[in-house]
């Protein structure tokens, strides 16, 4: 079974930018990979998805044109570049493995999770 890590979360402050990463331990290259989050209160939602080549990604209205995702396969890493965070954007973010090799941004979809990393951005 798949193990994901998550690093590259901490405190920001609005405008700035955060480069989260995700460690797979297992052969991630045949499988399409996304990211989700989960604000305090609110249930999880979709931030973006890539994938097995990265040549299909898809992202969430909210985080377009801001965030950026990314696979280096050779590493077995997936990336989130994320630009003019804003507070709303604090949540736990998690890295998951998808089912199958097209990237989808259904998070059934998605059969291995990491345990998050947690991104506050302050006003």
């Amino acid at each position: 079974q798949a193990q994901l890590v998550e690093s590259g979360g901490g405190l920001v402050q609005a405008g700035d930018s955060l480069r989260l990463s995700c460690a797979a331990s297992g052969d991630m290259k045949l499988y399409s990979m996304g990211w989700f989050r989960q604000a305090p209160g609110k249930e999880r939602e979709f931030v973006a998805a890539v994938s097995w080549s990265a040549v299909t990604t898809y992202y969430a209205d909210s985080v377009k044109g801001r965030f950026t995702i990314s696979r280096d396969n050779a590493k077995n890493t997936l990336y989130l570049q994320m630009s003019a965070l804003k507070p709303e954007d604090t949540a736990v973010y998690y890295c998951a493995q998808g089912r199958w090799a097209l990237a989808s941004m259904n998070a059934t979809e998605f059969v291995h999770w990491g345990q998050g990393t947690l991104v506050t951005v302050s006003s």
